[in-house]
């Protein structure tokens, strides 16, 4: 019955959510009706000592990014910055191939390692833009950026720098550019499929939109060069900062009790990203500033446009929590780990997928299959010559699958970001980073199983 609570609890989620129903309240509203079924787990203890611990861990960590990031999205949008890269995007792709330009853009800057909320809020007014001149409906940006940032950026493409694909590396003694041609193949196929369902969701619309007429910010617009350059700024100076300067300074004083009592690694990443972001603001106040009526109401507004994405990711945290808390968590992973347990990549892919989904985190799935089950999975590849390599691949291409359900916090800061609803944005977000990835994930499991890595 415990487990039943659970299931119930996260199909209640995903449907509440759907339907429209915010997921500050409805989050913790499910956490505790799955705790009414856990056999006496207290409901306020539950709520005070589990979810809201966890929910103000995550803001403790993340608001910096998510309000420098809007910051940084409502000055690129209200300077005209946006609106100038998105027409020498136009120019270059063409103006009726805004999704595909979207999607690139996207990747482009997940590829180059910038976070995946910062690049929603950075892209969000460059895609509202094309697609308003375009004439795609709006209801699509999500699904485009989600594409773009979610999905072959994130898991197979070799190299990448995200975090999903760098959790397997320990386990596997791998590298980031694990099974390189089996990636890029699944990389392809999720890519493909994706732009061929959205650009046949935009051609077959019903509730196309005339083209917008210029805006004064349009007429008035500046050159794109002072939007490129902020962009760039964020991209290069998060890795120079997290691969060059900050490995190197002596951050030996993190160890002590009143920093934290850390490694430095579990803070570069985040310093670079706000030294990056900030630099990037900084350079957009002043190469824009004669384009910027009021900066100080649009910095006060970027502000509090993180408010909700932030605190709506926070409460999936939360929930996400409770849930992995619970007794009959425990029985939920084992069951799932159990599942083909003689054919490694098979259950590898199925455990994380299914983890995943639970969790609502690909990186959170990933984790708990990969600590109960790597080593297993490594004796048997040494057994029977499986390279690790495709382990690894397959490992990283299955966490990002089942991650992206409707309770997924990304998911939920996107539609935020975008102003959209589940209802009328969901679908697409799930045709192309669950279905497709996990289709990819399939074809590069029989691939490596017949062909092995390569």
């Amino acid at each position: 019955m415990e487990v039943l609570g659970v299931f119930l609890s996260l199909a209640g989620l995903m449907y509440f959510a759907y339907k429209g129903i915010n997921v500050l309240i409805l989050a913790p509203i499910m956490a505790l009706f799955a705790a009414l079924w856990q056999g006496g787990n207290p409901l306020l203890a539950t709520y005070t000592q589990v979810f809201m611990p966890a929910l103000g861990s995550y803001l403790l960590q993340y608001f910096p990014l998510f309000m420098l990031g809007a910051i940084f999205g409502k000055l690129m949008s209200v300077s005209g910055a946006a609106s100038s890269i998105g027409k020498v995007i136009a120019s270059i792709v063409g103006e009726k191939r805004a999704i595909t330009a979207v999607v690139l853009a996207c990747a482009l800057l997940t590829y180059g390692g910038v976070s995946l909320f910062v690049v929603a809020f950075c892209m969000y007014p460059i895609a509202k833009n094309l697609f308003n001149q375009a004439r795609i409906p709006e209801r699509l940006i999500p699904g485009s950026i989600a594409l773009g940032s979610f999905t072959f950026t994130m898991t197979a493409l070799p190299g990448t720098p995200a975090i999903q694909n760098a959790i397997p590396m320990p386990f596997f003694g791998t590298t980031a550019f694990a099974a390189p041609g089996l990636g890029t193949i699944g990389a392809i196929i999720m890519l493909s499929l994706g732009l061929l369902w959205l650009n046949k969701r935009a051609s077959s619309a019903s509730d196309v939109i005339d083209a917008l007429a210029p805006t004064e910010a349009d007429l008035d617009s500046p050159s794109y060069w002072v939007g490129l350059v902020p962009l760039l700024i964020v991209v290069l100076g998060n890795y120079i900062m997290s691969a060059f300067l900050l490995p190197k300074m002596d951050l030996s004083f993190l160890a002590l009790e009143q920093w934290g009592g850390i490694s430095s690694s579990k803070v570069i990443g985040l310093w670079s990203l706000i030294t990056s972001l900030t630099m990037a603001i900084i350079a957009l106040l002043i190469l824009a500033r004669k384009y910027l009526k009021s900066p100080i109401k649009s910095l006060n507004q970027g502000t509090m446009d993180s408010l909700l994405p932030i605190f709506n990711t926070a409460s999936e945290v939360g929930y996400g929590a409770c849930i992995a808390s619970f007794a009959s968590f425990s029985i939920i992973k084992e069951t799932v780990l159990g599942i083909a347990p003689d054919m490694p990549l098979i259950s590898e892919a199925i455990a994380i997928n299914a983890l995943a989904g639970i969790t609502g985190s690909a990186s959170g799935g990933l984790s708990i299959a990969l600590q109960s089950l790597a080593d297993i999975y490594l004796q048997m590849a040494q057994k029977t010559g499986l390279d690790p390599e495709l382990l690894h691949r397959v490992a990283s291409m299955s966490c990002g699958g089942f991650d992206t359900l409707p309770h997924n916090g990304a998911v939920i800061t996107l539609l935020g970001i975008c102003g959209m609803t589940h209802k009328k944005s969901y679908k697409d977000i799930f045709m192309v980073a669950v279905l497709f990835p996990f289709f990819a994930t399939t074809v590069v499991v029989i691939l490596g199983t017949l062909l092995g890595s390569f």
